[in-house]
């Protein structure tokens, strides 16, 4: 009699269940990472923060972003987002932080070009892909003179836990066409790998059990290597799909998630600072 793959992978996740979880989470105290968010601010006044999400159709890229505000708001928020087929190049902004989501990548969907533009700040909000044509110089939507602001500081890849096995050769390597711009522009890398407890019985039966399932870290790892965005650079999480209240280990891992985000977005705004005041000193000398 064959072995279903649920049944399979329910299999490996109870074979594999760590006794020491192989990452760290405090999951007693998120309050302080929740402040600790709360207090960001860069050092640069009026400076934002602009995070650009991207990742294939369907993997939750809209519910990071709304589970984001929940917590952030202390209740749950579902402000209406881009769904699985918008082209739109969505803007939500709270606290210096910017938010950007665009369109899922697909073998027909948003041009690898327009993300890179996007990255340099040269698509405006609310620009409306188009999967046949580059978005253009004369276009309305095309910003010639972008700002800091306008600029990505961090790129995060969103995937579900589910399909990391199953990406399709074209998006996979879409994903490391922009992962690699991304490196070029100095710009930090960030995958979000969502829900995992749909990944494995012994996570959805408890989420405390995220870094003590081997079948999940070996997703990561083969995610990593795959696409080249280093370990500690990826984190679980849950986002919140059908609940009705805020529960606490469900932030734990967003919160996580979302400080090393702005971490990693704050040092790539003041290395970008640090480059224009040397370049403008050394335009003074000459």
């Amino acid at each position: 009699m064959g072995v279903s793959f649920d049944s399979l992978k329910h299999l490996l996740c109870n074979v594999s269940v760590l006794r020491k979880p192989w990452r760290e989470i405090n999951w007693r105290d998120k309050q302080s990472d929740l402040q600790s968010v709360k207090d960001y601010r860069p050092q640069t006044d009026g400076q934002l923060l602009r995070i650009l999400l991207h990742g294939p159709v369907g993997a939750g890229k809209s519910s990071f972003i709304n589970s984001v505000q929940s917590i952030l708001h202390g209740r749950m928020y579902a402000q209406a987002l881009a769904d699985n087929t918008s082209h739109d190049l969505v803007v939500v902004t709270f606290y210096p932080f910017v938010f950007n989501d665009i369109m899922g990548l697909s073998p027909t969907g948003v041009q690898v070009d327009d993300v890179k533009l996007a990255l340099k700040g040269h698509v405006k909000d609310d620009y409306r892909f188009n999967r046949d044509s580059r978005l253009s110089e004369d276009d309305p939507f095309y910003n010639n003179h972008p700002t800091d602001n306008d600029k990505v500081h961090v790129l995060v890849c969103v995937i579900d836990a589910n399909t990391v096995t199953f990406m399709q050769q074209e998006v996979e390597e879409k994903i490391r066409q922009i992962r690699i711009e991304a490196t070029h522009l100095s710009i930090p890398q960030v995958a979000i790998l969502t829900k995992i407890d749909e990944a494995c019985p012994e996570i959805k039966e408890d989420l405390q059990n995220v870094y003590k399932v081997n079948y999940l870290k070996e997703k990561m790892e083969e995610f990593s290597v795959n696409v080249g965005i280093p370990m500690n650079c990826i984190f679980p999480v849950k986002n919140y799909h059908e609940e009705i209240n805020l529960n606490s280990d469900v932030d734990s891992l967003i919160l996580s998630a979302l400080k090393h985000i702005i971490n990693f977005g704050d040092d790539c705004i003041n290395f970008h600072k640090s480059q224009s005041r040397a370049m403008s000193c050394q335009n003074y000398n000459l």
